[in-house]
């Protein structure tokens, strides 16, 4: 296929190419972190499940930050190859790499200092604290790894390279999972095990997709004069700052929720931890679209074709209904065998309760975040961070306010009740953004 599909083919049909590979990608990426929820769930205790979902909602601040890092290195290096400037292409993904991997170091330090202080600041049940704590410290030191793979990724994605990642996502998925069997199972080292098992996963999955980087852009080698340029992480930085912002508010939002659910219990926290697993699953497809129409909007606003962003939009919508009605089918008629894969036959009753209440409820409400996504992957696209940012704090605010109020009055099923009603505050916002047509022309201006 053409290397400029996503501006030359059929829009549909390109957005199909472009977004399959990401969606089983990202699929084997939440595999990477529900092995460790599933094998220590079922091989070491109910609580080990609750240690590692207690660390999830913290660990995930630092995921949203990488992943907002790659949206901004997937956006610019999209716009400079659809408007085929190679030099600044090249120098924003040097850009990229050198300033992601020193935040990512600032970071992990920041971790391993402080992680088991914010532990308990959010209520983390005494019982499984020490076990979350050093869940934690290990996966502080492989912060670099998690940094350094996400955006790589974005700019083979930007590239239009998205098989390469899904390649290498297939591998050290299957790496992190017989790694975590070995060391939990037949080594005995538990939630220590789990985490040893991810940080060998990803660390030799970024030296292999480094090197492949290395070899997808020789053929860009003479546009090269310096690997950091300020004016490239200017432009980056007016894309990523926003979606790092939105990106960690929200994660940081649910840190709050998770405070609230950790003064349950740890048999709650248990049922809350596999749902927000399976969740995290079915909303892959969503995000992949939503970061497909970034690209794709980038390309061809940086092609000058306005037109086909439009297009473009609808058939994104399109996908988004049928995983949509999928979804909604599996999780009303599965939702308990699909918590069983965690607590397995040793879950107690209340934490199957809190599983399966969470997806039954939810199974009805994924359409909402799917066309959340795919109108903010447009806005994102074309640069209208403005807007993006406030429905997505709308968002935010809502589901925070509503689960902290109510929640301790009437019970943990208002945090999930409080889910859908952001998910459409957030839509509302972004598409009404969108109806104005101003997205047209703020990258084009530039």
């Amino acid at each position: 296929m053409d290397k400029e599909y996503l501006i030359n083919d059929k829009p549909a049909r390109a957005l199909a190419f472009f977004t399959f590979p990401m969606i089983i990608g990202n699929l084997f990426q939440q595999f990477y972190t529900m092995a460790d929820s599933v094998i220590v769930g079922r091989f070491v205790s109910e609580d080990a499940l609750a240690a590692i979902g207690a660390s999830y909602s913290f660990t995930n601040v630092f995921i949203c930050i990488a992943i907002g890092g790659g949206v901004g290195a997937t956006v610019i290096t999209s716009h400079y190859l659809g408007a085929r400037n190679y030099k600044k292409m090249i120098q924003s993904t040097g850009t990229a790499l050198i300033s992601f991997l020193i935040l990512s170091i600032v970071l992990a330090v920041v971790g391993l200092v402080f992680g088991r202080t914010f532990m308990i600041y959010l209520n983390t049940p005494a019982n499984i604290l020490t076990m979350a704590s050093d869940y934690l410290e290990i996966y502080f030191w492989g912060l670099p790894f998690l940094f350094m793979y996400n955006i790589i990724s974005a700019i083979f994605n930007a590239i239009g390279k998205s098989r390469i990642p899904l390649y290498l996502l297939i591998f050290s998925s299957l790496l992190n999972i017989a790694l975590a069997v070995f060391m939990v199972y037949s080594l005995g080292l538990g939630v220590k095990g789990a985490a040893w098992a991810t940080f060998l996963a990803q660390g030799v999955s970024v030296v292999l997709s480094f090197l492949l980087l290395v070899r997808e852009f020789k053929k860009y080698y003479s546009y090269l004069d310096t690997a950091f340029d300020t004016s490239a992480f200017t432009e980056m930085s007016k894309v990523a700052l926003p979606s790092i912002l939105q990106q960690s508010t929200v994660a940081i939002g649910m840190l709050l929720v998770q405070s609230v659910v950790n003064s349950f219990g740890s048999e709650v926290l248990a049922g809350f931890s596999s749902a927000m697993r399976v969740e995290s699953l079915f909303i892959v497809p969503m995000a992949a679209i939503g970061n497909a129409m970034s690209s794709y909007t980038a390309q061809n606003l940086g092609a000058g074709k306005q037109d086909r962003v439009q297009k473009g939009f609808r058939a994104a919508n399109g996908y988004i209904l049928f995983f949509a009605v999928i979804t909604c089918i599996i999780l009303e008629f599965f939702h308990t065998p699909i918590v069983g894969l965690f607590l397995g036959g040793g879950g107690t009753e209340l934490a199957y309760q809190t599983g399966t209440g969470y997806l039954r409820f939810m199974g009805f409400f994924f359409i909402l975040i799917g066309l959340k996504m795919s109108t903010d992957g447009l806005l994102r696209g074309a640069a209208d961070m403005k807007m993006f940012t406030i429905a997505n704090l709308a968002n935010l605010s809502l589901r925070v306010i509503f689960a902290l109020t109510m929640a301790p009055r009437f019970g943990v099923a208002m945090v999930w009740y409080a889910v859908p009603m952001g998910w459409f505050v957030n839509l509302l916002i972004s598409y009404l953004q969108y109806l104005t047509g101003k997205w047209k022309t703020i990258r084009t201006s530039r």
